[in-house]
């Protein structure tokens, strides 16, 4: 499955970008799939929901978002800053 390795080099990259303790605060990632990609966004999402379920993410959703053209890129992480007006 295309969609799993996408979406463990996605993982990879959060992992990369998050300090070790900031990790469990991730809540959402965003992805950019284009429609010439080669990737069903279907399948890549459930793919990251299975993944970000588990350590060290545990709460994270997919944001996965249909664009034109061949991009597929990691577009945003939204971590939890602890602030009670998020």
């Amino acid at each position: 499955m295309h969609e799993l390795s996408v979406a463990l080099e996605i993982c990879r990259m959060a992992e990369e970008r998050l300090p070790v303790d900031r990790r469990s605060a991730l809540r959402r990632v965003g992805v950019l799939v284009g429609d010439d990609a080669g990737i069903e966004p279907a399948n890549l999402e459930f793919c990251l929901e299975a993944l970000l379920s588990q350590p060290p993410f545990g709460q994270a959703i997919p944001d996965v978002q249909r664009v034109r053209g061949d991009e597929l890129a990691l577009a945003y992480l939204q971590v939890d800053d602890g602030s009670p007006d998020d």
